[in-house]
């Protein structure tokens, strides 16, 4: 097993290495291998493909740490993921423009999605649209990581977070507190394709 775990992270910090100076796509399998003076047999008996070592590299650096730490709220482990995230940008700013299946940006969005359904629940309990506010947080969330990460001098992950919380809290608060005073504001404009006479 020790042997086992030495030779995936030979693979992985080849593969980390490589994407310091390409993008995943143009990274193949005899890459890695060559990288690390391994055989192409040993990669595929540790892993199936490179989409597999590349989320092996996600859950072994951040996703067991983390789950160490059975105290995190939701907010924290927003913060640690943009912080890990920060200290490796390169790395997952290529590993987020990976797409379709087995991506790390799927593989990503199943991590998150699973803390922030158990949030989403906190909040609106055991209600029906679960899965459309964790989608739409989701979504958002994952789309604001990505920008921020192909920013050319990303902002630190602190501010980066805080910038999070203050638009999600803050605009739910303000959004909370209008509706329930005012209502609707006043001149919104008609809905496309209703008429109005």
């Amino acid at each position: 097993m020790a042997d086992s775990n030495i030779t995936k992270r030979a693979l992985a910090a080849a593969l980390k290495e490589l994407m310091e100076d390409r993008p995943f796509a143009k990274i193949s399998v005899g890459d890695i291998c060559e990288a690390c003076g391994m055989s192409r047999k040993s990669f595929y008996y540790h892993f199936q493909d490179k989409y597999e070592l590349l989320n092996w590299i996600f859950f072994t650096e951040f996703v067991a740490r983390v789950q160490q730490k059975s105290d995190l709220d939701g907010w924290q482990m927003l913060e640690e993921s943009c912080r890990y995230f920060y200290e490796n940008s390169t790395f997952y700013r290529r590993a987020f423009e990976v797409e379709g299946q087995n991506s790390f940006s799927e593989y990503f969005y199943d991590f998150a999605g699973t803390v922030l359904a158990y949030e989403m629940e906190q909040i609106f309990g055991k209600e029906d649209n679960i899965a459309f506010y964790t989608d739409f947080y989701l979504d958002a969330l994952v789309c604001a990581i990505r920008r921020w990460l192909n920013q050319r001098a990303p902002m630190p992950a602190a501010q980066f977070c805080e910038l999070v919380r203050r638009g999600i809290v803050g605009v739910s608060g303000t959004v909370i507190e209008k509706l329930s005073g005012k209502g609707l504001p006043p001149a919104l404009p008609p809905m496309p394709g209703n008429k109005t006479e």
